[in-house]
């Protein structure tokens, strides 16, 4: 029995949101909304979407000793995440800058802060931790010798599921444990170095496959997503369920897989979207869990891609996640 069913290492901030008619272009400035402050930063929101489902989640972070520091804390602790490995101090909390358009599309300028403090001395401490979940998830919001570290301090069959965002060169140690990397366009053309990728995001996925991580997922916003992994290993996220047969509900294999690759087509829910902020973090926290649960790649991103459509109907980030009875209710 596992302490957790999915622990986070990521990132803490206070995102700071106006809205606005538009994005200022370059050298312009725009009147927005008065400012709201939620608490945010992608390993927080992820932490938070995941217990808000339903799981045992625990966060190793890091935040400053301030009010947003403490704010954050709370909304964890209130949503049930375990913050027993969040470190406290060394610099001001992280602080993520918002504009939101009509649209509910966002432009995000992030402060580090605490965040650039998550050393790797700080994941040895959490090593306990880190080895209590089945699934381990994390971003790139915290430096990335942090990250290979906390890859390096998992126990054998840990499955480490990573969003490389912001994006940067991934070394072939890090890419090779990630099981599944979770990227959108922007992020694949970045981690694939500029090199070819393709037309499509089902050549997309394909190509970054290649590059060495076990599984692959290309997520498309509204039009859903794309997983890649293996052909035979579907159900692999739990050792029990190895070899098991699965399949999303609505979910299409690609028929131009080449042999060796399953490569699937995962529908998303139609929504009126109101805002985006932190809907691919609630993404990528229901697909981990559903990993740690046994399902098939294709069916957790199924699930997933219906918690993300829940989350852009709403405002804000933690705020907008729902629960596994309104994501049943899509």
């Amino acid at each position: 029995m596992f302490d957790y069913d999915l622990v986070v290492v990521g990132s803490a901030n206070a995102d700071l949101v106006i809205g606005v008619e538009r994005r200022p272009a370059a050298g312009e400035t725009v009147l927005g909304s008065d400012l709201a402050v939620h608490p945010g930063g992608k390993g927080a929101n992820q932490a938070v979407a995941a217990a808000r489902l339903g799981a045992r989640t625990a966060l190793v972070a890091r935040v400053g000793d301030d009010p947003h520091g403490r704010l954050l804390l709370d909304s964890l602790s209130s949503s049930g995440v375990d913050t027993a490995a969040v470190a406290a101090g060394g610099a001001p909390t992280g602080v993520a800058l918002i504009t939101v358009d009509p649209s509910g599309d966002n432009s995000i300028v992030v402060s580090p802060g605490a965040n650039g403090r998550l050393a790797p001395e700080d994941a040895r401490a959490a090593e306990r931790v880190l080895r209590s979940a089945p699934v381990v998830s994390a971003q790139l919001e915290i430096p990335l010798e942090t990250v290979t570290e906390a890859v390096r301090l998992l126990a054998p069959g840990t499955r480490f599921v990573l969003n490389p965002s912001p994006p940067r060169e991934l070394s072939a140690e890090l890419l090779a444990a990630c099981d599944p990397l979770i990227v959108n366009e922007h992020e694949a053309r970045v981690i694939a170095g500029g090199g070819p990728l393709g037309d499509s995001p089902e050549e997309w996925a394909r190509a970054l496959l290649a590059l060495g991580p076990r599984s692959v997922v290309v997520t498309l916003g509204a039009e859903g997503a794309v997983t890649a992994e293996a052909a035979g290993r579907a159900g692999s996220g739990d050792p029990s369920a190895a070899g098991r047969a699965g399949s999303a509900e609505g979910a299409e294999a690609a028929e131009s897989a080449p042999p060796g690759v399953e490569v699937t087509r995962v529908p998303s829910v139609r929504v009126d979207a109101v805002d985006t902020t932190g809907a691919g973090d609630a993404f990528t926290a229901a697909l981990a869990w559903r990993l740690g649960l046994g399902e098939s790649l294709p069916a957790a991103a199924a699930y997933a891609a219906r918690v993300g459509a829940a989350a852009v109907t709403r405002e804000g980030a933690q705020a907008s996640y729902p629960t596994a009875e309104e994501v049943a209710a899509l």
